[in-house]
């Protein structure tokens, strides 16, 4: 499957594991020179204006891209820290074990 920045911008992006809409993709992240999609980055719904702010969604959390949505599989971070799929994009000084390529997708 490919898709181009238009098409994948136009889809909304929900968590499985609330069925919570976060919005549709407003951006990618890309590694360069590695030429790696690191993931994507949804409104999340919150503020308007200048204070909207995108959320970090890992490659790896991306569970379905459908026609119309993109499935996610992120928990949120607790207040006091803690892990969840979401947040800002990785350190980019080389792949972390365990990521899941695009061709898997495809």
């Amino acid at each position: 499957m490919e898709l181009t920045f238009s098409e994948l911008r136009a889809k909304e992006v929900v968590n499985t594991q609330d069925g919570k809409k976060l919005g549709k993709v407003c951006d990618i992240v890309l590694c360069y020179p590695e030429n790696r999609w690191v993931g994507i980055v949804a409104p999340c719904g919150k503020g308007w204006g200048w204070k909207k702010s995108g959320v970090f969604i890992d490659l790896r959390c991306i569970v379905k891209i459908g026609e119309d949505v993109i499935l996610v599989n992120v928990g949120y971070p607790k207040k006091g820290g803690g892990k969840g799929g979401v947040g800002a994009p990785p350190p980019m000084d080389g792949a972390p074990q365990g990521r899941r390529t695009f061709e898997e997708y495809e």
